[in-house]
């Protein structure tokens, strides 16, 4: 039997026939169901367009027109329509297309055989083709539910058919859209989209893409759990087919007309759809509603980027212009998107800055509320916390910037006189402002013309931490520049310095504010002996020593804070060592914190320079005290030295006397290098690649030369530890004129040994240096430069001519 689809004849589908096609409703040519049927003078009835097409073929290949029927020549191409068969073939489909539904309509049901439910879904599909009608016959019957319950069939082929017959019935027609939607539909064509075959998941697409068609669905499709996402997701893949990701797009597209639908777009990462409604100029609420939405967003840095780019400047004139709640919604939006540097540098572009100063310093019946204030003070705080140029932008037409003098004096005023929320946020601006080494100095400048040191150090015993912190922080960065003032504070009320102190000690891990409170005690004026007593009759020395000791045997864990914070705390410790000179109290601390053991071993914390720095300068300190501190034993019959340059196996006789003191030394009470071990540590940091790590070591080494001990004892400690080698090439390097100048110093006292001045007489690069030091060195290196050369006879012996040109 045969079939007949959409006009063509079939006969694949001999199951749903009911009445028998008839061979004169066939078009002779093209052997289909005829829709327009036309007569010929001939009697033979054909498809309208099928002859026409024939006798065109006919004219352009020069053929006699004949019928293609009969074969007999034409006398006339006159066409007569046909309406009574065209009725009958009508009537005929119309009976056989309901017939075939009814057939159909049983075959869609969980009970029949894959290939029938396949067959009855695809003359579903192929009758909702034909017309408007059709589809409206099809909703009447109930077939939809049917089809639709196919969705849920084990077979992914009856699945497959089933989207693809939805999507012919959902064409262009509402009525059937809408049932299609009811009950739990559009979620199972979600799922579809993320967890189906290849070919469901297009057709799934599909039949989303053509509800999406109607816009009252848009909201009931955005409203399926994880919905817009899988389309968001879809739509941006590299790996699904080109019509998958074509029909996410546009579904996507159609869906942006809900609003609920944007924000959850928005949420997930697909944004232009939003800032489109934020920037077009239509109803100012729906302006202000996603304004407010992007204030809620949590945005990647790269969609910080995005809105900054593509709507800051819309969104700098709401705040600037706009009514209440349109500059809330703006500030929240700002707010979420200047935390980003690259976002908050295009803010400033977008001159973000004028408008902001004047919401925070703007008082009486036009200011902010407290908690908008709030707002753009923390918009502020990420603005400057961009790192951008802000000497170069202004805020008016008198060209003052951010870091004029008014502008931090206004600052420093609203910081007085505000809450803590507002408080945290302006100190971190200045935070901010001084961590920049060109604007530094110019808030150093400002805080001490209004005289606000002292308002600001209070604040380092705010009980909220964000605040305290913030306050350290900026204390911190200026205290290299205002170590006097602060510890002019500070004295003023030891009670901040303890509350510092508490800080420092607090046990839990090391935190983002201890680093900087170590860093600002430790900057605080090194002599102030008022200060570091005060350290000391608060137990600072013993929760700060504790600490370092914690860290060097790894129990305290602080990541990118630990190494500021350990360097912090060992520069605090140093201080003790700057106060020595006759003091015996302080001595005693020295002794009872065993100093020179915790230096020497600090000393060895290889790339950690600052450390290394600090504490072979602290050791020098205390071996400078050596001299005075050594226990003298009773004068004894000196013996022979039988010194020879190198000297490096020459053994001292053991007497428990200190060769350099000539008394009793220890490294705990006394703080002797030779009796701490400390020699090899200290010349092996002369070969260090940082100049201040040299200069230090080379100046603690030089204690042992220094006058009050035995310098000859003092040279030979230096030859047996390999030391006169290392001094001499830091002399030849010529690394910087701090480090020249104090390594003339020490070969000049080591050139007082014979021997070893016999020996370097020879050495020419050491004999240059010593000429390149007394031609270019400053008075004092042109004094020592001067006794070394004659050392190795290479100047007379003679009265020098620099006390002639003193006394001049």
């Amino acid at each position: 039997m045969a079939e007949v689809q959409d006009g063509h004849y079939d006969s694949s589908a001999d199951s749903l026939r009911v009445e028998p096609i008839y061979e004169s409703f066939l078009c002779p040519l093209t052997k289909q169901i005829m829709r327009d049927p036309v007569t010929l003078e001939s009697g033979a009835t054909f498809e309208c367009q099928a002859i026409l097409k024939w006798f065109k073929e006919s004219d352009s290949s020069g053929r006699r027109l004949i019928c293609p029927v009969t074969r007999k020549e034409l006398s006339s191409t006159e066409l007569n329509p046909s309406i009574a068969l065209k009725n009958t073939i009508d009537e005929w489909m119309h009976r056989n297309e309901a017939a075939k539904l009814d057939v159909a309509r049983k075959s869609l049901t969980s009970e029949s055989s894959e290939s029938d439910t396949v067959q009855a879904l695809e003359y579903v599909a192929e009758i909702c083709q034909r017309s408007r009608s059709s589809r409206h016959v099809v909703r009447k019957l109930g077939l939809i539910s049917l089809v639709s319950e196919l969705l849920k069939n084990s077979s992914t082929k009856v699945r497959q058919k089933a989207l693809e017959s939805l999507r012919f019935v959902a064409k262009d027609d509402n009525d059937n859209k809408d049932e299609i939607a009811t009950r739990d539909n559009i979620r199972s064509i979600v799922k579809f989209l993320s967890h189906g075959h290849v070919q469901e998941k297009e057709q799934a697409a599909s039949l989303l893409y053509e509800l999406s068609e109607y816009k009252p669905l848009s909201e009931k499709i955005g409203s399926v759990p994880g919905a817009i996402l899988i389309l968001v997701g879809l739509s941006s893949s590299k790996v699904e087919n080109l019509l998958t990701i074509d029909r996410a797009e546009k579904t996507l597209v159609n869906l942006e007309s809900c609003e609920k639908n944007v924000r959850q777009m928005a949420e997930n990462g697909r944004l232009q759809p939003l800032l489109r409604l934020l920037l077009q100029a239509g109803s100012p609420d729906t302006q202000l509603s996603m304004a407010a939405y992007l204030g809620e967003l949590v945005l990647s840095n790269d969609m910080k980027a995005l809105v900054a780019q593509t709507a800051g400047s819309a969104l700098v004139n709401i705040m600037k212009i706009g009514n209440g709640e349109a500059r809330e919604a703006a500030l929240k939006a700002l707010n979420q998107i200047s935390s980003y540097d690259i976002s908050a540098k295009i803010l400033i572009e977008a001159g973000i800055l004028p408008p902001l100063i004047t919401d925070l310093f703007t008082v009486g019946s036009n200011q902010l509320p407290m908690r908008l204030k709030e707002v753009s003070a923390t918009i502020l705080a990420n603005v400057v916390a961009s790192g951008a140029n802000f000497q170069s932008i202004p805020l008016d037409h008198s060209r003052q910037t951010l870091v004029s003098e008014e502008i931090i004096h206004n600052l420093l005023h609203l910081i007085s006189n505000t809450g803590p929320a507002i408080e945290c946020k302006l100190l971190q601006v200045l935070v901010g402002l001084t961590s920049s080494s060109a604007t530094v100095q110019g808030i150093v400048d400002a805080i001490k013309s209004s005289g606000a040191t002292v308002s600001l150090i209070q604040f380092v015993e705010a009980p909220q931490r964000e605040v305290r912190m913030a306050s350290i922080k900026l204390l911190n960065n200026i205290s290299p520049r205002m170590g006097l003032e602060l510890a002019d504070a500070f004295r003023g009320n030891f009670s901040q310095l303890s509350s510092l102190i508490r800080v420092i000690g607090d046990n839990n891990g090391i935190s983002e504010e201890q680093a900087p409170a170590a860093g600002l005690v430790a900057d605080l004026p090194l002599q102030d002996s008022v200060l570091t007593r005060h350290l000391v009759q608060d137990g600072a020395f013993t929760t700060i020593i504790s600490k370092v000791m914690m860290i060097r045997q790894g129990e305290s864990r602080g990541g990118r804070f630990v190494n500021p914070f350990l360097e912090g705390l060992v520069r605090i410790i140093s201080r003790i060592t700057f106060i020595l000179e006759d003091d015996p109290d302080i001595t005693a601390v020295a002794c009872q914190y065993n100093l020179t053991a915790l230096f020497t071993d600090l000393l060895q914390m290889n790339g950690l320079d600052t450390v290394q720095i600090v504490s072979a300068t602290a050791l020098g300190n205390l071996s400078r005290q050596s001299k005075h501190l050594t226990k003298i034993l009773p004068p004894s019959t000196p013996g022979l030295c039988f010194s020879i340059f190198p000297c490096i196996n020459q053994k001292s006789v053991s007497t428990g006397e200190c060769r350099v003191h000539h008394g009793i030394c220890s490294s705990r009470e006394s703080f002797c290098l030779l009796e701490g071990k400390v020699v090899e540590k200290l010349v092996a940091c002369l070969d260090h690649n940082n100049e201040k790590v040299v200069e230090a070591s080379l100046t603690a080494l030089s204690t042992l030369l220094e006058d009050g001990v035995d310098i000859d004892q003092g040279v030979m400690v230096l030859c047996d530890a390999e030391g006169v080698k290392l001094i001499l090439d830091v002399l030849c390097e010529n690394r910087t004129e701090a480090l020249r100048q104090q390594a003339v110093w020490a070969v000049e006292r080591i050139l007082r040994t014979d021997e070893i001045a016999y020996e370097i007489s020879g050495n020419q690069n050491v004999g240059t240096a010593l000429v390149e030091a007394f031609r270019h060195g400053d008075f004092k290196t042109r004094q020592i430069a001067e006794r070394a050369l004659k050392h190795v006879d290479k100047l007379p012996n003679f009265s020098g001519i620099f006390s002639k040109m003193g006394a001049q």
